[in-house]
């Protein structure tokens, strides 16, 4: 059994696993960064996982699909950016309704068009890579043997985020827009522009993560199909420290208990408790890291511009 966790096929899980919660990880931290609590990754993501099938499903195209995903993901989160950031409404109350819009939204629309209830018709995914060089290292190299696209894209992402958050002027301002709206804007920050953009580029990574579900994990829709990854994704977020690099450890953190929770089933252990696993991490690392982990000093906090 210990040969069977510790497998290399076990990483491969990880990452696969790993994948759509650091893409919303990371739309996450973009969103709270800016100052914007964005809990709506839940239900962005399930909206980014319907709108990926449908749009592969009518187009036969996987890329079309992750239009589709980044568009529809970016669509939930305006309607957010707007409610929060212009009329200024409660910014959990905003994302916790989006997140029912989101789950009944997905099941009406998929028994509209797909003429079916619970799942869409299967759909095509990517065809796997393999990275030269690095899938001929003995043991390790399976992993790299048939990777899909979308994980070497969501490596790319992460150590770009990590590079503009904190070496370029946008990452600057966009960071200073969360922390202190009042200085940025005396310096000529517009800080409604800029937590605009960090809650649409928030959309636009959490809707890839849906869409990772859909296209690469089961090839299929199925209502409801997030099952609270996009809260796990925050947790992750909070446990990384609002940081990309942090955020994608907590990830695969998370990404290693998930697939060490497939490789016990089947040994004896009721599957309702192994299927606990990932969710009690969840709490646990929860419960160790919100008193010591320090957000953005404005994150929820809606911006009032004081007039002269």
């Amino acid at each position: 059994m210990l040969e069977s966790i510790f497998a290399w096929e076990t990483l491969t899980s990880a990452l696969r696993m790993t994948t759509p919660l650091a893409f919303a990880a990371l739309g996450g931290v973009y969103s709270e960064r800016s100052g914007v609590v964005n809990i709506a990754l839940e239900g962005i993501m399930l909206i980014g996982a319907f709108f990926a099938a449908v749009g592969t499903y009518f187009f036969g195209s996987p890329l079309v699909g992750i239009l589709f995903s980044i568009l529809a993901g970016m669509g939930l989160a305006l309607i957010h950016a707007v409610v929060s950031i212009k009329f200024k409404v409660n910014q959990i109350v905003s994302g916790t309704a989006l997140n029912m819009l989101a789950a009944g939204g997905t099941t009406f629309l998929s028994r509209l068009i797909f003429k079916a209830a619970g799942s869409s018709p299967h759909i095509k995914g990517f065809e796997p890579w393999s990275i030269p060089i690095l899938s001929d290292i003995p043991g390790i190299g399976l992993v790299f043997k048939s990777l899909s696209p979308l994980i070497v894209f969501m490596f790319i992402i992460v150590i770009l985020s990590q590079y503009i958050l904190y070496n370029t002027v946008f990452g600057l301002r966009l960071r200073s827009v969360g922390e202190n709206p009042q200085a940025a804007d005396t310096l000529g920050v517009n800080v409604y522009k800029y937590r605009y953009i960090g809650v649409l580029i928030s959309g636009a990574l959490g809707g890839i993560g849906g869409a990772f579900l859909s296209l690469e994990h089961a090839r299929v829709f199925v209502e409801n199909m997030t099952g609270g990854r996009g809260f796990i994704a925050l947790a992750a977020m909070i446990f990384g420290k609002w940081n990309p690099i942090g955020s994608f450890g907590a990830c695969f953190l998370f990404g290693i208990a998930e697939a060490v929770r497939m490789r016990l089933e089947g040994i004896g252990i009721p599957t309702q408790f192994i299927q606990m696993i990932p969710y009690i991490l969840t709490m646990l690392v929860l419960a160790g890291a919100v008193g010591k982990a320090m957000s953005p000093a404005a994150d929820g906090i809606p911006y009032e511009k004081e007039e002269l």
